[in-house]
C-alpha cells in the first residue's frame, strides 16, 4: 500500500494552510500544532518545506522545524533552503530524518555527492519540481533548462536512490498529477519515487497507487488533506472536536 505523507509548508513561521475542522472547531496555523494534528491522525511521516528558505537559499525557519521534530515521534523530511553540507548536517543533528536537495544537485553536484557519502541515500533525497517538464530551481523561481529525466539520471549517477517529484505551475503552485512522467521516471531510472502535490482526492490517489510496480511507493499530500477530501477525515475531526479516544496519542 502506498504511503501517504502529509505536507506542512512554512512561511514566516506559520503554515500556509490551516486544516478545516467540524463546525465550531478550528485549528491553528502553528506548524508545531499542525505536526501534532497529523500525528494524531496516524501519519507515519511528515514532509516539511521551508518556503522562505527555498527562495532565500538558506534555512530560514530552522527554529520552527526544530520544535516540530521535537514534538512528534515520526520521521520528518525537510526540504527548502538546504543548499550546503552544513545546512544538512544541522538538520540531521536536530533530529530531521531525511533532507531533500534540489538546487544543490544542479549547481553544486560535488556537495550533493559529499552529502550522500557521509549520510547515505536513505537520508539524502533528490527533489525535483518541474514546469512543463523542465526542472526549476531556487524555490521554483529559476529554470534549469534540464528535463526531469536528465536530472534524475544525473542524480542516480551521483548516488541518489530516491526522488521526490512534483509538477508545478508558472507561479510555483502545484499542477495536476502527471502520471506519464512518474511512470517514465520509474521505468527509466529504477529509482524509488515519491509523488508530491496535485492530489485532489481519492481518484488521484488510486491512480498513483497503480504506479507502485513502477517504483512510486509514496505520495505527499497537502491541500486535499487540509480540506478534508478523504472520507476518513470526517471521523477524525469529530473525534478531535469531542476529545474522543479514537486517534493516536502523542
Amino acid at each position: 500500500m502506498i504511503l501517504i505523507i502529509p505536507a506542512v509548508e512554512i512561511r514566516a513561521g506559520r503554515c500556509i494552510r490551516t486544516a478545516q475542522g467540524v463546525e465550531g472547531f478550528g485549528y491553528s496555523d502553528d506548524p508545531v500544532e499542525m505536526a501534532r494534528l497529523w500525528r494524531t491522525e496516524n501519519a507515519k511521516s511528515l514532509h516539511v518545506t521551508d518556503l522562505d528558505g527555498a527562495r532565500e537559499g538558506r534555512l530560514v525557519n530552522a527554529d520552527t522545524v526544530k520544535q516540530m521534530v521535537q514534538t512528534v515521534d515520526i520521521p520528518v523530511e525537510l526540504g527548502g533552503g538546504v543548499r550546503t553540507f552544513e545546512d544538512a548536517r544541522w538538520a540531521f543533528e536536530t533530529g530531521v530524518y531525511r533532507v531533500l536537495v534540489s538546487t544543490m544537485v544542479i549547481e553544486n553536484p560535488e556537495e550533493a555527492q559529499r552529502l550522500l557519502s557521509v549520510y547515505g541515500p536513505s537520508k539524502v533525497v533528490l527533489a525535483m519540481y518541474a514546469v512543463r517538464g523542465i526542472v526549476a530551481t531556487h524555490g521554483g523561481t529559476t529554470t534549469s533548462g534540464l528535463t526531469a529525466l536528465s536530472v534524475a539520471l544525473n542524480g542516480k549517477a551521483l548516488g541518489f536512490r530516491r526522488l521526490v517529484y512534483a509538477d508545478i505551475g508558472e507561479d510555483g503552485s502545484p499542477a495536476l498529477v502527471n502520471l506519464d512522467v512518474l511512470r517514465d521516471l520509474g521505468e527509466k531510472t529504477g529509482m524509488r519515487i515519491t509523488a508530491a502535490g496535485g492530489i485532489a482526492g481519492l481518484d488521484d490517489l488510486l491512480k498513483i497507487q497503480e504506479l507502485e510496480s513502477h517504483g512510486v511507493d509514496s505520495v505527499v499530500i497537502g491541500r486535499a488533506l487540509y480540506e478534508n477530501k478523504f472520507a476518513c477525515q470526517a471521523v477524525w475531526r469529530k473525534c478531535e472536536a469531542g476529545n474522543y479516544p479514537f486517534t493516536a496519542k502523542i
